[in-house]
């Protein structure tokens, strides 16, 4: 689990060593849903609490906003909505005139 949340990768491509992927999510999500993730933080927290290790001055804010598709200018590009024609042609011979 913490190799998958290290790197990010989708659940079908851990490593073989960590067994079925299917049974790694399965376990990882029993365990979110049934809290176990935020109680270790809880405890982990409040061990440095209490042993001094908290710097109350320091702030991370990990905040991530979604912008609307068009707000970045993203999407279909700009430009004619028709159909254009890209017939190749013999094109006129100034010399035959």
């Amino acid at each position: 689990m913490v190799y998958k949340i290290r790197t990010g990768i989708s659940w079908r491509d851990l490593p073989e060593r960590y067994g079925p992927w299917k049974t790694v999510y399965t376990r990882f999500r029993r365990y979110a849903l049934d809290g176990v993730f935020t109680r270790a933080l809880q405890t982990v927290q409040a061990h440095a609490d209490a042993t001094g290790d908290i710097d109350g001055l320091v702030q991370i804010d990990s905040t991530i906003v979604r912008a609307h598709q068009h707000a970045a200018a993203t999407g279909r590009k700009r430009g004619p909505t028709g159909q254009t024609n890209h017939t190749i042609t013999r094109s006129a011979d100034p010399e035959e005139d």
